[in-house]
């Protein structure tokens, strides 16, 4: 961690130079963009998806920007790989000091058309997975004697509920449990577990839907009358990273433009 003569800087508190950064389900998306905000504060960054081909881009990009980057086969609904990840991070680089749980998926069917095979899918993926990345983390962090932060992807759902996603609803609010959990054990051993929440945000996947008259609808239910770009979850991402969030465990930061707060 920065000492307090450099925290005192207020330019210095979000600077990650030093620092490996590993986030996970980094081949689209949030974790992709998560993985540039990270490169860009000046963290060494390893990028973790089932596919690792996915990744190959990116790497190239952050490679051609100056950033040290790798990618890492990573399936976090199996242990053996889990493990098999950490070792080969270990391997190429060390322990990681940021840890950003982001692979999630989900399943969108009325409940009464959900399936086991369903629930077992989305709980694994999110929940189980989330555990497995973070403890995993935790324990490579403990045994090295380096302070770190882990960053679990939460949602605004695990708050709230919206119909025909009940598994990813679910596991979210578990992930922000877990995320206490996690922070109330891990404190003492200077690592910090904090959850970010986003709120609906604007992606090449969703962006169709968002922009069509059920997306507006959806909007009218935002105090702000918007939704999330990604870069505005930059910041919060920032400050859960770096030592800005010092003092931060046990968190959740929704980002959201004021949705939760929201009767509708």
């Amino acid at each position: 961690m920065a000492n307090e003569a450099s925290l005192s800087q207020p330019a210095e508190l979000f600077r990650l130079h030093g620092r490996l950064a590993m986030v996970t389900g980094a081949s689209s998306g949030l974790g992709r963009h998560f993985a540039s905000v990270l490169a860009a504060a000046g963290a060494s960054v390893v990028v973790a998806a089932r596919r690792v081909d996915r990744l190959s881009e990116l790497v190239a990009q952050l490679r051609d920007q100056g950033t040290l980057a790798h990618a890492v086969a990573l399936d976090v609904t199996d242990a053996k790989s889990v493990q098999a990840c950490f070792d080969e991070i270990g391997t190429l680089t060390g322990v990681p000091d940021i840890v950003v749980s982001n692979a999630g998926v989900t399943v969108a069917k009325p409940l009464l058309d959900q399936t086991e095979a369903d629930w077992d899918a989305v709980l694994d993926t999110n929940l189980k997975g989330c555990w497995m990345v973070g403890t995993e983390a935790a324990r490579r962090m403990v045994a090295a004697g380096k302070k770190g932060s882990i960053i679990n992807i939460a949602s605004i759902l695990g708050e709230r509920v919206a119909g025909a996603v009940i598994g990813y609803t679910v596991s979210k609010a578990g992930v922000i449990q877990a995320t206490k959990a996690m922070a109330l054990e891990l404190a003492r051993h200077g690592v910090r577990v904090n959850a970010l929440l986003p709120g609906y945000v604007i992606t090449d996947l969703n962006s169709d839907f968002l922009n069509s008259e059920a997306g507006q609808r959806l909007k009218s239910r935002v105090p702000a009358r918007r939704f999330s770009e990604l870069s505005d979850l930059d910041g919060p991402l920032l400050l859960l990273a770096s030592d800005a969030g010092r003092a931060m465990t046990g968190s959740t930061v929704e980002v959201d433009w004021g949705h939760l707060v929201s009767s509708l």
